[in-house]
Order: C-alpha cells, then structure tokens, then sequence
C-alpha cells in the first residue's frame, strides 16, 4: 500500500517532513508487527541539499565580492565597511521578506546569492569616491560629507534604474510571472536596502574607520599593488585617447554589436527551464491493451527485480491497476545522492531503458522528475501534444498518422500516446428465443455473469476491531480466457442448470479501454521526451512542421499542453518582456536626468552585455531558458551603470567647469575607472559561484550565473570605449536640436558663454 502525503499550501515542507519522521516510531508500534511501515521516497532529500549548496554558493559570493574591495582598496579598514554593508543589506531583505510572508526556497535564494554583487555595488561607489578625497588630502569626514553628496545621485540613478528593470517581470502573467514575482521583489528589496545603507551608513563608517593618507603606512605590497593599478590605467588612458580620435570606426563596432546581439538572440536554441537531476525518476509502463491484469502485474515485478540491482537506484516502487487502465502502470524510482553515484538521472535513464528493453510486451518510458513542473496532466514524457476534435472516429483515424511523424523525428524521444483503442472484448449474443424455451431470463443471465466476473459484495465478517466485505468471483484459474464462459450455467425456472453455450454464442470484438477529454471534447495526447542535446524550441517547431505536412481537417486542433504549451507562451513573450525592460529603464532615466539623449547613451551599453551572455550560452551548449533570459534581463540593469558613473562625471565637468565635452569624458573615464572595475568585478564574482556550481539544483541556477558572468566580461571589454564614443555623438546630436529649437534672434546659453 502506497501512501503518499502532501504539505498544506505555505507549509514549511522541510519542518513538515521532519515531524512525519518523527511520527513513524509510533505509527509502527500502533498496527502489527507483520506489517512494516518504510520511506520509499523523500522530495525533501533533494530540496535540503539544494538549500545547503546555495547557502554555501551565498557564502562565497559574499566572501569573493569582499576580496574584491580588498585588492582594489588594499586597505583593511576600507574593506570592512562594504564588508558590514552587505549582510546589513541582506539582514534588511530578510526582514522585509518576513514581513511579506516570503519563504527561503530555490528562487529566493537564488535572487539572494545574486544579489551580493548587486548591494555593494552602490557601497563601493561611495567608498571610493570618499578615498579620492582622502587622497586629496582632505579629513575623513569632510572627505565622507562631500563624497556622499558629490555621488549621491549617481547612486540614486544606478539604484533605480536597475529596479526599473524588474517592472516587467512584477507584472508577467501565467504561472511564470507568478514563479519569478518573488523572485523581482526580493532583488528589488536587496537593492533598495542596499541604496539606503550607502548613502546613510557607508558614509558614517568612512569618518570614523578611513584615516587621511599621511596617517597611513602601506608596506612593498600596498605600493607595488599600486604601481600595477596606475600601469593598467595608463594603458586604458592611452587606448582611450586614440579611441576618441577614431570615433567613426568605435561607433561602426558599437552599431555591428547591436546587430550581432539580435542575430545570436535568434541563433541561440531556446527552452523552457533547465533539465534538473533531482535524483527521482518517473516511469510510465504501457503494455499491450489486450493484457491480463495479472499478467500485468508480472511485468511490473520483473521492472522492479532489474532496477533494484542497480547500484545507482536506492528504491523503486511500482503498481498496476486502480486509476490507470489495466495495460498501465506507474513506477517511481528514488536514485542515491551525486555523491553515492557516478551517472546523472539522464545518464541512469539511459542505461536502464537498455535493461528494461528484456521484458517482452511491454514499455518503460521515463523522465527526471523536475522541481518546476507546470501543468498537471498525467503524461508518460515530459511534454505533450493534444489532439482535439468533435468526431471520435476522426481522431482514431487522424492520431495515429500523427504518431508515426513524430516517432521518425530524431529530435524525440520515446513518443507515445494515450489512445486505447484496441481492447479486447468477448461479446455475448444471446438467442432469446431458445433461453426463452429452456426457461431462462435475461436478468438471470445478467445475474451469473455478475457473480462470476463482476466481484460481487456478498457478506460481511465481524470481528471486535474490524470488519471484512466478502467479495464472490470465479477462481483466477478461470479468469484467464474467454474460454471461461463455455463453463458458465445459468439456473432456468425449473430448477435445471443450463449450460450460458446452449443458447449464447461468444465472439472477440476491439473497443476503446478509454476515451479521454479535454474540456467536452474527445482527445488524444502524444507525449515525448528530448533526444540529449535538443532544445524545447527545436522540437515543437519539428512537430509543427510535421503537423502541417499530414494536413488534418477542420474538425480537428492541434495545440502543446502542460510545459511545452507555457514554453510556447513565454516565448512569445520574450521580446515583448525585453523591449518592456528598456523602456522601463529609459522612462526612469529620463526623469532623472530631464533628458532624452542621455539615456539612449546608457542604453547603448546593452547590446554588448547581451552578446556576451548569448555566447556564454552557446559556447558552454546552454539553452537560453526562463533562467537565462532573467539573466539577460538583470544585466540591462547591470551594465548601465558603466556609462552612469561615466556621463554624470563628464555632464558636472561640462556645466561647472565649461570643458569640451571630449576632455570631459575623457577625464570622467579615467575618474571612474576604478569604481567601475570595482562593481563590474563584484558582480561578476558574485555569479561565478552559479554559473560553475555543480551541486543538487545547480542546473536551475546555472544559466543565470552563465549570462551575468558572460554578459559583464563582453559589456566591460567594450563600453569603457563605445560608451565615450556613443556619448560624443548624442551630446552633438543634443546641441544640434537645441540649435534648432531657438527661435529667430534668440542667442543660446552656449554662444553667450562662447562670446
């Protein structure tokens, strides 16, 4: 007997687990001892290793972000401070989390571990702005007041746009916009704790902790260090310089990126979430329709006898009959930990569709279970096909054509379908004349045949502590073939017992064991798996194609159930949802700077994150997923703030100290050169622990790390370059409109100031 248990909705699952364990002791010594009471199967096995591996991926990225002030810095009491600015933000998030009824699962500590090279981001721009006062020279809290205020709205800027960005994800429908909602609102609360702690406690820890620069005493590695970091910054300052002599060709290279961006966006194979190894495997067994129920039952011993010898299988359970049609059955198998077994759960498919492939008459069909799952149609793969339509007998004609296609397609994998079609049946023609004469009815007929075949309730036993129901059936000798019925007699209203074959002749006729529906109307499922290597996309434009190629009547519909259908509507959605995050980013920018121009000069950092993380993607054979796209969406957040710190430093220089708005970038690209490795470092290494994990539940993280770490590697190279380039062509563009926006005999602010 099976017993499965579910928690209740917003049921801690781990405490839940916990106390059934603790009930079991008592459950067995309750009922007798010859019957034993075992765990065949523990999601929680996989859900507690997953929770530990992330809390430790959480540790390192703090702990890599933290080295990364350090060898920037090079000072210990400058690394403290964003050192207490990141678990203050992150003990910030988790009240706020608590307070929203939040829980820690995959997702939320997912947005956690990648949060850490978010929060300090803002930490380590005004630390460093602050210590270029110090170096001037200037006392610590003076050198804290003017560098808050001197920084202070490019922290509000980078803060709120990167917040903007998770706009669309809030208000994405369907059951993903409802898996990734707490997701964007644990990021977006991290960030906007992070941005308080930088502008109130970052500052008030620089006065009391910083020590102006005469008081410091650095050893051979502090000055060696900094020989190094001015060497690398005049390397940058000297490319810089013949980058702004050649603006035509950077620009030419920035409008290519944009191209190659869109280009790689349609190349890259796209899929829905990541195949997880969660260590349980389901397994669906079709047999022929003409089965026994024992003979069924035989097959399924013999799947259980060849899974449990081997070594990477810790339990299997099966069973035939109940719900399932009597050629169907169900196994569910409990795989060892990773670290007990040397094959992943795709590898253990492999080998074991080799095993099962000896019993005769019947068909093993199996898939990884996954944490994320959507749609609850009981399937034996993955994804699903439906077949709809008014007339039963069309879908019976039309399915089977289609099942053929799909099975030649090398990108699928054990196609099968739900059609029960061909089930034995013995008709019983009765000649009424003849039972007439010999005396018997037909409700006596009706009567026997019940008896025999139809497990009648007869009786019931008492005993003190329970009671039994007596069930009456035919010996299972005598269930086996339809011979039986030559044996069946019938009692006439005589009193004589007349042999059913006197007046009855039996014939075997196909009927349906089952029509299934979706909604009112008949339907048939193929459901498949992916051959190794094959993306989602791929294969539903496979099997549209071999849809269209068979031409269906009218009559009948095609569409993608469960996964496959929400894949399909993420997809379409996937640049509807970029497209949305952009003009999230540029409305929020252009109300901070009052401007249209400068914003497009932000922007223009994207397409070469994007680049960056599509060929993170595809070098290392990704798909790009749900996942990957939240990834890609974070880094329009991310990158950005390159160009922020650059254009705030270059407008201040223009509008205070009237430079040339070349000198202007110029001096702002050296200025910011610091800070900008600083964050771009810090997140990258804050996504190096998800893109190289390799734990339970790594592969949903995965692409995530994957395209920030790929994304800001690309993004770095390029815009300390493109972006001055970019800006010097907005900023004529800028002065080119205002030209024309004067009215006749109006002087402009710029030609007064040139006279």
């Amino acid at each position: 007997m099976i017993l499965i248990i579910f928690r209740q909705p917003g049921a801690n699952i781990i405490q839940t687990v916990d106390n059934v364990l603790a009930l079991m002791p008592q459950l067995q010594a309750s009922i007798s001892p010859a019957i034993k009471i075992d765990v065949v199967s523990d999601r929680t096995i996989t859900v507690r290793a997953s929770l530990h591996d992330i809390e430790i991926t959480l540790l390192i990225s703090v702990v890599l972000v933290i080295l990364v002030v350090f060898v920037f810095l090079r000072t210990v009491r400058a690394t403290i401070i964003p050192s207490i600015a990141v678990p203050l933000s992150l003990i910030g998030t988790f009240g706020v989390m608590y307070l929203l009824g939040y829980t820690l699962d995959n997702l939320s500590l997912m947005a956690l571990a990648i949060s850490t090279g978010f929060v300090v981001d803002d930490a380590i721009v005004v630390l460093e702005n602050i210590t270029r006062f110090l170096e001037q020279g200037i006392a610590p809290v003076q050198a804290a007041f003017r560098g808050a205020r001197e920084i202070g709205f490019t922290v509000l800027s980078m803060s709120t746009s990167l917040i903007a960005v998770f706009i669309p994800i809030l208000l994405m429908g369907g059951i993903v916009g409802r898996l990734f909602r707490e997701f964007a609102v644990t990021l977006s609360i991290a960030i906007t704790v992070s941005l308080v702690v930088s502008l109130t406690t970052t500052p008030t820890m620089c006065a009391q902790l910083l020590k102006p620069l005469q008081e410091e005493k650095h050893g051979r590695a502090y000055g060696w260090s900094q020989k190094m970091f001015d060497g690398v910054l005049r390397i940058y300052s000297v490319a810089l310089g013949w980058v702004l002599r050649h603006q035509f060709a950077v620009l030419v290279i920035t409008i290519a990126t944009a191209c190659l961006s869109v280009y790689l966006f349609q190349d890259v194979p796209k899929g829905f979430f990541p195949q997880q190894d969660t260590g349980r495997i389901q397994g669906a067994v079709q047999a022929a329709q003409d089965i026994s129920f024992d003979a069924m039952s035989r097959k399924m011993r013999r799947y259980v006898d060849i899974g449990m010898k081997d070594p990477n299988i810790s339990n299997m359970i099966g069973f035939c009959g109940g719900t399932t049609a009597m050629n169907q059955g169900r196994m569910f198998i409990t795989l060892k930990p990773l670290g007990e077994r040397k094959l992943t759960a795709d590898q253990v498919i492999g080998e074991l569709s080799k095993k099962f492939a000896e019993v005769p008459g019947a068909t093993l069909y199996m898939q990884t279970q996954q944490d994320l799952q959507i749609g609850g149609r009981l399937a034996q793969a993955q994804y699903q096909y439906t077949l709809q339509g008014e007339d039963l007998d069309q879908l019976n004609t039309w399915a089977p054509q289609l099942l053929q296609k799909m099975r030649a397609l090398p990108l699928l994998q054990q196609v099968n379908t739900d059609q029960q079609d061909k089930g034995l049946e013995a008709n019983i023609v009765i000649d009424r004349d003849t039972a007439s004469r010999l005396g018997v009815a037909a409700v006596d007929i009706d009567s026997v045949l019940y008896d025999a075949f139809g497990q009648r309730f007869v009786s019931t036993i008492y005993e003190p502590l329970n009671q039994y129901h007596v069930v009456m059936e035919v010996a299972p000798q005598f269930q086996q073939t339809p011979e039986t019925l030559e044996s069946v007699y019938v009692h006439s209203s005589n009193g004589n017992m007349v042999p059913l074959s006197s007046f009855a002749h039996f014939g075997p006729a196909n009927t349906s064991l089952g029509v299934n529906h979706q909604g009112q109307w008949p339907a048939v499922t193929i459901s498949f798996n992916l051959a190794p290597g094959v993306s989602l996309g791929q294969a539903t434009t496979a099997i549209e194609k071999a849809q269209r190629s068979i031409s269906f009547p009218a009559t009948i519909h095609a569409s993608f159930q469960g996964t496959a259908a929400a894949f399909q509507e993420s997809l379409a959605n996937q640049p509807v949802l970029i497209i949305t995050a952009l003009l999230a980013v540029y409305i929020v920018l252009g109300i901070l700077y009052e401007s249209y121009i400068h914003p497009v000069t932000i922007l223009s950092t994207i397409p070469s994150a994007g680049v960056g993380a599509l060929l993170a993607l595809k070098m290392t054979h990704n798909e790009l997923n749900v996942i990957g796209l939240i990834g890609i969406i974070l880094l329009i957040g991310l990158v950005k703030k390159n160009a922020i710190m650059m254009i705030d430093f270059a407008l201040e220089a223009e509008r205070k100290e009237g430079k040339a708005p070349v000198d202007a970038i110029y001096e702002a690209c050296v200025l910011r050169f610091r800070p900008i490795m600083m964050t771009t470092m810090a997140a990258l290494l804050g996504g190096l622990p998800l893109a190289l994990g390799t734990g339970t539940g790594s592969e949903l993280r995965r692409p995530l790390g994957l395209t920030i770490v790929g994304g800001l590697i690309v993004s770095q190279a390029l815009t300390l370059f493109t972006t001055p380039v970019v800006y010097l062509y907005m900023d004529k563009l800028r002065l080119r409109s205002s030209r024309k926006s004067q009215l006749p005999g109006q002087v402009s602010p710029a030609a007064s100031h040139a006279d």
